[in-house]
């Protein structure tokens, strides 16, 4: 799995994740939040962007992103539920190795890209029940950023 840093250029995985530790490093006395959101662009084929955030709470944040194209994917309901999953794959993996470095307090929070006005608030419950259920924080528009900003800068 390759991320792009806007700074740095392409990372692996395990580049990215030592960047995202060695910035809440630097100040440690910081709160930080870690966000993950995924948005996506239909054209000939669908791409997908999914985010890494790491928040340094009121003093801004890094951020990392992973870049892919998939078929045409033209179901709205379908997309997001690919998002989320793409998102929850992407913290698993985070909080998995935050766990193995000391980090498994650090807060997690999924960014999606739904909310209560549009034709995404049909499916706000189903995916939130997702992300709750795995045992992270989901966020939703206005509020989630992470997808809608972020994310979004890069999908286009």
């Amino acid at each position: 799995m390759e991320f792009v840093s806007p700074t740095l250029g392409p990372l692996s995985f395990e580049q990215m994740f030592r960047h995202l530790v060695g910035y809440m490093k630097s100040e440690p006395d910081q709160n930080y939040h870690l966000i993950i959101g995924t948005d996506s662009l239909v054209a000939d084929d669908t791409t997908f962007v999914t985010a890494v955030v790491v928040h340094r709470v009121g003093h801004g944040g890094r951020y990392f992103y992973r870049k892919f194209r998939n078929r045409k994917i033209e179901s709205l309901r379908q997309r997001i539920m690919f998002e989320t999953s793409l998102s929850l794959e992407a913290a698993h993996l985070l909080t998995t190795e935050l766990g193995r470095n000391g980090y498994s307090s650090l807060p997690v929070e999924i960014h999606l890209d739904v909310g209560p006005n549009g034709e995404t608030k049909r499916i706000i419950r189903e995916v939130v029940g997702m992300v709750s259920g795995s045992g992270y924080a989901a966020v939703i528009k206005p509020d989630a950023y992470g997808a809608t900003k972020v994310a979004d800068k890069h999908s286009k």
